[in-house]
This record gives C-alpha cells, structure tokens and sequence, in this order.
C-alpha cells in the first residue's frame, strides 16, 4: 500500500510539472487585453479569427496552427510595451482614423511586409488600440 502512494504522489508529480511546462508554452503576446483573438491557418489568405472571452492562456493551448494574436485596449502605452518585447518601429502608416505603427519585436510571429521582417503591429485610433503580431489581420 505504501508503494501505491508514493507512486501515486510520483505521477501526481509529474503531471504537474508537465502542465507547468504546457502552461508556459501558451504565453500570450499581450497581457490584460479588454480582448483577445487569435489567428488560425498557415497564411493571412486562409487565416480565421478565433476570440478568446476568458481563460485566455488556455485557449490558445486548445488551438492548432495559430500564427498570430491580437489584442484591443481602452488604454496602451505604446512606448512601454515597444520597450518591454525590444521593439523597433520600421514604418508607419498614417489613416484619416488612425495611425499604425510596423514593428520588429522580440515576438514569436512575422511576416515580411515590403522587403522588412514585422513582429508587431499597433493600430492607435482616438478612444482603443489594437495590436497584433505579426499584423492585425482583418479589420481594424
């Protein structure tokens, strides 16, 4: 019986350890988004939008193929964050309604938008920002 329990606390154990490890491997790009969409499919042609209400994290680990995130806010500082993933801005686009920003940033998605490699992209309008990486697919 006492071998039972001590193999018992071993794969108890274990097992949280690898759901440790699987936690860690969902890591989202941005944090405290008032909301949040993931990316689907292997080119922006074919890519879907799949959103995420809560439990975030955890969505994106019942997910396959997703090749970008992006997030919208009330309140960014665009600064801070661009300081936070070792961001660059590579070019800027300005709209009647926003301005976007094309970044390279120490994230896990890119793409390559006229000759340059682009991890991140921010789009500020009046009253909500949203960003995406490696762009905001869709619209914005």
């Amino acid at each position: 019986m006492r071998r039972f329990f001590k193999l018992l606390v071993l794969c108890i154990a274990a097992g949280t350890i690898l759901a440790v490890i699987t936690v860690c491997q969902a890591k989202l790009c941005f944090d405290g988004a008032e909301s949040y969409t993931f990316f689907v499919g292997d080119t922006s042609k074919n890519c879907r939008e799949v959103r995420a209400e809560s439990f975030t994290a955890l969505k994106k680990l019942t997910l396959s193929d997703v090749c970008g995130e992006s997030a919208e806010y009330s309140e960014f500082d665009f600064d801070d964050y661009l300081k936070s993933v070792n961001g660059e801005v590579i070019f800027t686009e300005t709209l009647s309604d926003s301005v976007n920003y094309y970044c390279k940033a120490d994230l896990p998605y890119s793409v390559n938008l006229y000759g340059n490699e682009i991890n991140l992209h921010v789009c500020i309008k009046k009253d909500r920002v949203k960003v995406g990486s490696p762009i905001i697919f869709g619209g914005y």
